[in-house]
Formats: structure tokens, sequence, C-alpha cells
């Protein structure tokens, strides 16, 4: 064994401070109204989840504001919007019914974090929260709030993520096509693939418009 490894929370306690009681205070239970403007304000969440054996998985769910409602003082919504079909959160869901959301709003350093049990629904009360907003979700994920607090601006800070003078260092850095072709290892041209995706997010967005009509209709 890696004599380094930290395996307790003895040794992990050694290392950290006890946080302060102003800190452990600040995780609620529930969903205040300050904090249901916050909610669904956002455009852009990120949710993790994991299987039953506890491997993980991190998605980014983005819409248009309004996409993460506040159903009760104890249970938000979100809509699964058009992606790539893994579906590899909503098989988490199943296997493991608990999430992680991690609430973000542009410009600030502040995320909200909710934690708590998950369910997928198709129930057309919670679907039709969204009508007008985004076009027919097939399913729904609604989570109960087990605990919802914010979390402080530092790593926002450090990396300076909102701030337009930081995003020049990565202009030249290898980009998603790339990485892609070198993942799978396909023979294909970058300026092909970059043309496909593309026309597949243009016609994705389009569909989940509403009054927007799909090949499918």
């Amino acid at each position: 064994m890696d004599p380094h490894q930290v395996t307790s929370l003895d040794q992990l306690r050694t290392l950290y401070r006890e946080p302060a009681d102003l800190v452990k205070a600040k995780k609620a239970h529930h969903i205040d109204e300050v904090t249901r403007e916050f909610i669904e304000s956002s455009p852009f969440f990120l949710l993790a989840t994991s299987d039953r054996s506890g491997a993980c998985d991190v998605s980014p769910r983005g819409g248009p504001p309004g996409q993460l409602v506040v159903l009760d003082d104890h249970r938000v919504a979100f809509p699964d919007l058009g992606g790539n079909n893994l579906v590899d959160s909503l098989i988490n869901l199943i296997d493991n019914a608990h999430a992680g959301l991690l609430v973000l709003t542009p410009g600030r350093d502040e995320t909200l974090r909710i934690d708590g049990s998950a369910v997928i629904t198709t129930d057309p009360a919670v679907l039709d929260r969204w009508d007008g907003l985004v076009r027919g979700p097939k399913v729904a994920v609604v989570v109960t709030v087990e605990s919802a607090f914010l979390h402080c601006a530092k790593a926002f800070r450090r990396s300076g993520l909102w701030d337009p003078d930081t995003w020049r260092r990565f202009g030249e850095l290898p980009d998603h096509v790339e990485m892609f072709l070198a993942q799978s290892g396909l023979d294909l041209e970058p300026a092909q693939m970059r043309g496909f995706l593309e026309a597949d997010y243009d016609e994705s967005l389009s569909a989940e418009r509403p009054g927007q009509a799909t090949a499918g209709d």
C-alpha cells in the first residue's frame, strides 16, 4: 500500500481543521424564496450521479433560464433535453437514485450545490412545467433536496474562469474535434467532422425550441 495514501477519517482530519460553525450552518434542507430565484434564473448546471458500484459521472446541463425549476420547498426538477442518447446519468439514477447539482449563473463566482435523492418521471404535471420554454422532453428528473448550500468563490477566482483575459491562453489548445479523432482513431478530416457536428448542433437545438417540428412529426 502507498504509505502516502490517506485511508481514514482520522488521517484526513490531521490535515484539515474542523469547519467553522458558520460553515456548518450554511447547509439548508429546503429551498427558500431567494434561493428559488437564483435556481430559476440559472441557464447551466452540472449533474453528478453514480452507478450502484459508486463509479461517478458528471454531465453538463444547459438551457434557457427556467430549465431548472422549484416544484416546492423541498423539490427541484429539470427536463432531460437532447444529448448523445448514451443516457449515462439516467441509467445511473435507475441504479442509484441520488444526485448532486452544481448550479451556476454566468459571471458569478459563487455557485449553489444541491444534493438529494432523485427520480426519473414522465408525469405530465411535471413535464408541462416547461411548456413554451423547451419542446416536449421525454422525461424529467425530480430531486428531493437533502442539502442546499452556497459554495464559496475561491475555485472560480483562482481559475479566472469568467475573466476574458484568461481565455486567450487556451486559444492554441487542441479543440474538441481533434481530441475526439485522437480518442476514436477515426480517419476523418477535422474540417469535415467540425461541419458535421455544427450541423447536428443546429438541427438538435432548433428541434428543442417551442413550435419547431422534427423529422419524426
